[in-house]
């Protein structure tokens, strides 16, 4: 799944992200929107981790057979 395609999709996929990263409250995924720079920052602010880790993170949820 490309960005274009989450943020088109972004209600459906905002479940499943609550369901994977829990501590991202309602209000974090309704501001993030499928915009992938709100969700790096938003997802570095709540669990701490740098950007790489937090981009690979979110490739492996989007592209499950990526690296």
């Amino acid at each position: 799944m490309n960005w274009d395609q989450m943020k088109g999709n972004w209600k459906q996929v905002k479940g499943e992200f609550k369901r994977k990263w829990g501590k991202v409250t309602n209000d974090d995924r309704t501001i993030i929107a499928g915009q992938r720079d709100q969700l790096i920052g938003t997802f570095q602010k709540v669990y701490g981790a740098g950007k790489e880790k937090v981009e690979k993170a979110i490739g492996k949820f989007t592209r499950p057979n990526w690296p």
